[in-house]
């Protein structure tokens, strides 16, 4: 039997945190209390005293790039990265290569995870113009929803038929997460830019043309079309401060139809940064302003904004050094989201229990999750051990995502991931992997 025993942790759930012990045995969390004492003599003991024991992350959106683009990072690279991160469970999106919209490619995804990853998986059924009838045979049971692509970031994904997304809508029970952005608002755009730069356009220019009004139009679209059929709305991304009008904290989550997620780069940087950092905060939806991080923080902590996700989608620096018309859109995220959040809770920003419930709890039960995102007995022990006051700086040789470099690199973050644990497994310690495959396929009580 695998048993371990943490010991002396500040335990942070479901909005409180308390010192305790937390009792593993093989996947589970058996119990948890003031004092546990070793039962056996091969139980293993962590003593986390003065560190924080939190639920593993649920990253609800990244692209990991497998299959078809592994060149940029593939399903064993970035979950290990992820691992390292304390983010211990991970939906991925359909815009690999080829596409995932029939049943049978996205089964083939869920094959290879089964055979690669470090954290627990799920993957995203994609909508296309013309795929209704695969969409509608998705298993709620064992996939985490269907992704749509309203403006086009990558890939041909884009679904621009509105009678085709009112059937979409009106079809299927299942959660359905869109990318907002409005296609022809960024063409007419990028045509003025073109015209003024040709092909030297400047990156900052990048929230212009992928601009405000780009996202709202998209955005209050999806949401008056999800009123309108009853549709269990989640929207990705969200970059504006405009936007924020579309969302409410007046009831309860689990009362909520449409949902709302933040991304690490949006509630981080802003336009400025484009200055020192170039097409390395190159994203879709693109970094605004501060007046719109600030917002964005704004809405996070009164709960107009739901979940704090990454967006992990890694590309070459190569490819990340081109002029900014031909650098693909995206970066590396996952490692170093959850000490992102706790520099916040450093600066006053959030609390601990907040964050916890952004970027665990929430996941879980927005999309349903069994038996994941908490520190509760019979649950399964995805957990992470952070401390607080372990300074330590990004350099490339500390990046685990396959594309080597980070929009974080040079940061020093006070807190560290000390230990993740997936499934009870100990995968990780201290920039040290146990090479185990330990995550399994998410289900879903549904």
């Amino acid at each position: 039997m695998n048993t371990i025993l943490i010991k002396n942790a500040k335990i942070v759930n479901e909005g409180i945190v308390f010192e305790g012990d937390v009792l593993i045995e093989n996947e589970f969390i058996v119990e948890i209390a003031t004092s546990i004492s070793a039962k056996s003599a091969d139980c293993k003991i962590i003593d986390a005293e003065g560190n924080f024991l939190i639920p593993g992350a649920i990253d609800d959106q990244v692209h990991f790039r497998e299959p078809g683009l592994t060149h940029k990072g593939d399903i064993a690279s970035e979950s290990r990265a992820a691992i390292a991160g304390g983010i211990t469970s991970f939906i991925e999106q359909p815009n690999t290569v080829p596409n995932a919209v029939t049943q049978e490619i996205l089964e083939q995804k869920y094959q290879i995870a089964s055979e690669k990853s470090y954290a627990n998986y799920s993957f995203m059924m994609g909508a296309t113009n013309d795929n209704l009838d695969e969409v509608l045979k998705t298993n709620p049971k064992n996939v985490a929803g269907i992704k749509i692509f309203l403006g086009s970031s990558t890939g041909n994904m884009l679904v621009d038929n509105e009678a085709v997304l009112e059937r979409i809508f009106s079809s299927t029970s299942m959660l359905i997460a869109v990318h907002c952005e409005d296609e022809h608002t960024i063409k007419n755009n990028l045509e003025k830019y073109v015209a003024e730069f040709g092909e030297d356009i400047p990156v900052q220019a990048h929230h212009l043309i992928r601009s405000e009004e780009s996202c709202y139009i998209s955005s209050s679209k999806a949401i008056a079309l999800a009123k309108k059929t009853g549709a269990r709305l989640h929207v990705f991304h969200l970059s504006t401060a405009k936007e924020m009008t579309l969302f409410t904290n007046k009831i309860p989550l689990e009362d909520k139809k449409i949902t709302a997620e933040v991304c690490i780069h949006h509630l981080w940087f802003t336009n400025k940064d484009y200055e020192t950092k170039g097409n390395l905060i190159k994203w879709n939806p693109a970094i605004k302003t501060e007046t719109d991080r600030d917002a964005l923080w704004e809405a996070l902590l009164d709960d107009r904004i739901d979940v704090i996700a990454t967006d992990h989608a890694p590309h070459t620096l190569e490819e990340k050094q081109q002029k900014y018309l031909k650098a693909p859109s995206g970066g590396p995220l996952v490692q170093h989201a959850v000490v992102v959040m706790f520099e916040a809770f450093h600066q006053g920003k959030i609390s601990v229990e907040k964050i916890v419930e952004k970027m665990a709890h929430n996941p879980a039960k927005i999309f349903k999750i069994e038996k994941r995102g908490f520190i509760k007995v019979g649950y399964y022990a995805d957990l992470a051990i952070l401390n607080p006051g372990l300074p330590w700086t990004v350099k490339k040789e500390n990046i685990f995502a396959k594309c080597g470099w980070s929009p974080f690199e040079d940061v020093t973050f006070k807190s560290r991931i000390t230990h993740t644990f997936v499934n009870g497994q100990l995968v990780y310690h201290n920039f040290n992997f146990k090479e185990i495959q330990a995550g399994h396929r998410l289900l879903f009580n549904r």
